[in-house]
This record gives C-alpha cells, sequence and structure tokens, in this order.
C-alpha cells in the first residue's frame, strides 16, 4: 500500500540523519556489573512484590527492567531471592 511505502521513507530519512548516532562509552574498565532490588508485597490489592535490577558496562547502564513478581512472597528475603533469580536468568 502506499501508507507503507510513505513510512518506509520517513523511516529511511530518520535513519539517514540520526546514522552517527550511537551508545558512547566513557574510557574505563568495562566490568560488567548488575544491581537488583525488591520491594516485598509492594501492592497492597494482591501483595505481590515488584522486583528490578540494571546492569553496567562499566559506569554506564546497558539495561534495565521493574516488574511485578508473578508470585506472593512469604517474607522479604524470599522476594528478594526471586528478584535475583529473575535478574541472573535474564542476564543469561
Amino acid at each position: 500500500m502506499e501508507s507503507h511505502v510513505v513510512a518506509i521513507k520517513q523511516i529511511l530519512r530518520y535513519l539517514r540523519g540520526t546514522f552517527d548516532y550511537g551508545i558512547h562509552f566513557q574510557l574505563s574498565t568495562l566490568n560488567l556489573q548488575a544491581y537488583n532490588d525488591a520491594d516485598w508485597a509492594g501492592d497492597p490489592n494482591d501483595r505481590r512484590s515488584v522486583s528490578g535490577f540494571v546492569v553496567c558496562l562499566g559506569s554506564s547502564p546497558i539495561s534495565w527492567a521493574s516488574m511485578k513478581q508473578h508470585t506472593v512472597s512469604r517474607s522479604s528475603a524470599e522476594a528478594k531471592y526471586r528478584a535475583l533469580a529473575i535478574a541472573a536468568a535474564k542476564l543469561t
């Protein structure tokens, strides 16, 4: 369809104008680090915990996520353990 051709042209114009854009890393040691945390029973309606993580390469964050856990944890330690397992699974 003609609308698809117009959309493709807009995408190509955008890509041509942003050719020099990218992720710039500072000169440092490139260690891969990940941090995570959990908010035990953070949702008062269903008592499920919210967990999140951020992955850094050197001093630059390259990935992050925050999500509600699928099950109800009985303690904050259990919620943090589940958060760690979720972050490890996403990293691999």
